[in-house]
């Protein structure tokens, strides 16, 4: 595949390791590191207002600023999964257990569980 047409996962697994690479940057130099330095708390809430512009961009119908809101909640979710010791590797077994049931039924499953 070119580098002009690589997939997200590519792209996501590349954006994993540099911001995994800043964890223990100087804040003042790295914008991911001065996130870090907010804790799970922090890129929590970081997250949460990238998503909420997702939201609002998809709402209005706005596709190039969803696009971008989109990229930014992808990164801020990578950044507070690092800072929650969460791996993408432990997200991606929870998808691949999903992938072999509807919605519906993996919804109702978790239910269940609670």
């Amino acid at each position: 595949m070119t580098a002009q047409h690589e997939n997200l996962g590519d792209v996501l697994n590349r954006l994993m390791t540099t911001i995994d690479s800043r964890r223990r940057a100087d804040p003042a130099q790295s914008y991911t590191a001065s996130l870090f330095s907010g804790g799970v708390e922090g890129c929590a809430r970081k997250f949460g207002e990238e998503a909420i512009e997702a939201v609002v961009a998809g709402v209005a119908g706005d596709k190039s600023a969803l696009i971008q809101e989109a990229a930014d909640s992808l990164y801020h979710l990578l950044v507070l999964l690092a800072v929650a010791n969460i791996s993408g590797d432990e997200v991606a077994d929870v998808l691949k257990r999903r992938e072999k049931k509807s919605g519906h039924e993996e919804k109702a499953a978790r239910r269940k569980s609670d």
